[in-house]
C-alpha cells in the first residue's frame, strides 16, 4: 500500500481561504463533505489551523499538527515539517492535508488528488490564500454544483482533480 495524499479545501474565487485565522464562509454542507472524507483518516494541519478548531482536535481522525515551536497539542501529535508527519504516517491509506496557506503551498507539489469547494465570491478581506492551481498538472475528476439556499449565502461547487499522470 502507498501513502496517498490529498488536499481538502474551501476557496473563494480569488484563492482566499481565511481571515485572521477563520474560515470566510459557513458552509454546512461543505462541513458534511469534509468530515465524511476524513473521518478515519489522518489530517495533517499547521499549528494556527488546529488553534482555530473550535473544539480542538477533530474526533476520529489522525491529527498531526505542524509547528516550528516546541509545542503539544490535547488530542495531536506534533510534528516541526511535513516531511516528518508523512514520515510518521507510513502506508497510510490517505493523508489529507486541511490547511492552513503554507502547509497547502508546502504539500500541493506531492499530493495526487484535491478535493476543493470552490465559493461564487470574492472576497476582499482575506489574508489567507490557497495557492495557485497550474491546470497542466490537475484533471478534473467530478464536479457537483450547489446553489445558493437559506443555509448557504453563495453558491459553491464541490470538485474533485486529480494530478495528471505525467
Amino acid at each position: 500500500m502507498t501513502m496517498h495524499i490529498s488536499i481538502i479545501a474551501a476557496l473563494a474565487l480569488n484563492r482566499a481561504i481565511g481571515h485572521e485565522n477563520r474560515l470566510l464562509y459557513h458552509l454546512p454542507d461543505d462541513m458534511k463533505r469534509f468530515k465524511a472524507l476524513t473521518t478515519g483518516h489522518t489530517v495533517v494541519m499547521g499549528r494556527k489551523t488546529f488553534e482555530s478548531l473550535p473544539k480542538g482536535a477533530l474526533p476520529n481522525r489522525r491529527n498531526i499538527v505542524l509547528t516550528r515551536q516546541d509545542m503539544r497539542f490535547e488530542g495531536a501529535e506534533t510534528c516541526h515539517s511535513l516531511e516528518e508527519a508523512l514520515s510518521r504516517c507510513g502506508a497510510e491509506e490517505e493523508v489529507f492535508i486541511i490547511g492552513g496557506a503554507e502547509i497547502y503551498r508546502q504539500s500541493i507539489g506531492m499530493a495526487q488528488r484535491m478535493h476543493l469547494t470552490l465559493v461564487h465570491d470574492s472576497p476582499e478581506e482575506a489574508d489567507a490564500f490557497f495557492p495557485p492551481i497550474d491546470p497542466e498538472q490537475w484533471a478534473e475528476e467530478s464536479k457537483e454544483c450547489h446553489p445558493a439556499d437559506e443555509k448557504h449565502r453563495y453558491p459553491c461547487d464541490f470538485i474533485c482533480l486529480a494530478r495528471k499522470k505525467q
